[in-house]
């Protein structure tokens, strides 16, 4: 699909031609597009369609007559039938007189320019639009860094009440996330890194400026990476700690009983022996049986008391 926009006034709307100082969006595109663009332009129709391939490297590449900048961004996808995070690439390419950007799937990144949630943008300013698109990627990964902790945070509030499998599970898939957008983070971080240094791509002041901003995000955003993997892992930790205790109570509890109800049953073992009555005490004494029971019980209740006071008999 592709769709053409343009900043009138710093308002930005859709128009229908291609115009001078317009911003191409390419989303999902077919290869009929992608050669489209790609011969109306004179672009390398393997840069167009870079952005399409989930293994695309984040990376930096300065052609005669345009300038392909592939980055990573988050992207929410159905794993285990959960919802989890990846990342995805994104291709902007620079013209002399046109932005084009490609990318797999409708992205947040790119649709809060549409929905006119970013202020001061001009697709007349090519670089500042490259610079603020990065900018916006950059909140989008911290957005998304922030709901994986609060999702982590509740994982950790149920821990007191009673873990259950989905919960590890949840944790396992939040490290991965984390990962992903580690890596996806530190190329990127690569990527402004060359940006930086590039003396062929122009840049005003002001550019300089947007660029180092988003450089500082996207550091913020892999320290804030590190530091729930950190979190996590010490949530996982407590976690399992805390099955192994519960655990342990609960073999304590199992051994405690097994205990108490080993004295009822020695007892009525040597008592049910096949041999003479004459030599078993209490045999032939009137409520012998009731005596029996009653020194069982007695003797159960008095283990039952020293095991509790030890806190083996608590859950």
């Amino acid at each position: 699909m592709i769709k053409l926009y343009k900043t009138e006034q710093k308002i930005i709307s859709e128009i229908d031609s291609y115009e001078p100082d317009a911003w191409i969006q390419l989303t999902k595109p077919t290869v009929e597009e992608s050669r489209f663009i790609a011969e109306k332009f004179d672009i390398d129709l393997a840069d167009v369609r870079a952005a399409l391939d989930d293994e695309e490297s984040s990376r930096v590449e300065v052609e005669k007559n345009y300038t392909l900048i592939l980055v990573d961004i988050p992207s929410i996808e159905i794993r285990n039938d959960r919802e989890a995070y990846t990342t995805i690439p994104l291709g902007i390419i620079l013209l002399d007189q046109y932005i084009v950007t490609v990318c797999a799937e409708e992205t947040p990144v790119l649709e809060a320019f549409v929905e006119r949630k970013v202020r001061d943008i001009s697709t007349k300013k090519r670089m500042r639009l490259m610079y603020q698109i990065l900018y916006r990627n950059c909140m989008t990964y911290q957005y998304y860094l922030r709901v994986m902790d609060r999702r982590r945070i509740i994982i950790e509030q149920r821990i007191q009440e009673e873990t259950e499998d989905a919960d590890l599970i949840d944790l396992h898939e939040l490290e991965s996330n984390l990962v992903y957008f580690a890596t996806s983070l530190r190329a990127n971080g690569v990527v402004l890194d060359k940006l930086t240094r590039y003396s062929s791509i122009k840049q005003y002041p002001e550019d300089r400026e947007l660029l180092d901003d988003v450089v500082v995000e996207n550091k913020q955003a892999i320290e804030m990476t590190t530091i729930y993997r950190d979190i996590i892992n010490g949530t996982r930790e407590l976690m399992t700690t805390v099955i192994n205790n519960r655990l342990n109570n609960v073999m304590k509890f199992l051994a405690a009983i097994t205990i108490v109800m080993a004295i009822p049953t020695i007892i009525s073992g040597i008592y049910g022996m096949n041999v003479s009555a004459k030599w078993m005490p209490l045999a032939n004494t009137p409520y012998g049986f009731e005596i029996v029971c009653g020194i069982i019980l007695l003797v159960s209740i008095l283990i039952a008391l020293i095991l509790k006071k030890k806190k083996m008999l608590k859950m």
